[in-house]
C-alpha cells in the first residue's frame, strides 16, 4: 500500500503527494519542523485554550502555506515528510475548508 497525503484547499484546489518509502524524518524532527513553520507562517492556535495539538498544527500550517508553498517542490517535500512522520498514518487527508484531518 502506498502512503499518501491529500490536501484540499479552498476553491477546489487539491494536492496529492506520495510519501517516500524511507522515512524522511523522525517524529521528533517532524514536530520541530511543524513548530518552526507554525512560527514562521505566523499561525494562530485553533483552540481558545491556546493548546496546539499536532493535528491542529498541521491544519493551520497547511492553511497558511496555501497553494504557493504547497506548489514549491522543496517546501512540499519537507511538508510531506513532516506530516507523515508526525501523524504516523499511511493515508492522510488534510481538508482545509472543513478544518479536518481524516485517516
Amino acid at each position: 500500500m502506498r502512503n499518501q497525503i491529500l490536501v484540499l484547499l479552498d476553491k477546489g484546489i487539491e494536492f496529492q503527494f506520495t510519501v517516500a518509502e524511507a522515512p524522511a524524518m523522525s517524529p521528533q524532527a517532524a514536530r520541530a519542523w511543524l513548530d518552526e513553520q507554525f512560527t514562521t507562517l505566523d499561525c494562530e492556535p485553533l483552540r481558545a485554550s491556546g493548546k496546539v495539538l499536532t493535528a491542529d498544527k498541521v491544519l493551520v500550517v497547511t492553511q497558511a502555506a496555501g497553494q504557493s508553498l504547497l506548489g514549491d517542490e522543496k517546501w512540499s517535500q519537507q511538508y510531506v515528510g513532516a506530516v507523515h512522520a508526525a501523524l504516523g498514518k499511511p493515508m492522510i487527508r488534510v481538508d482545509v475548508p472543513a478544518m479536518a484531518i481524516t485517516y
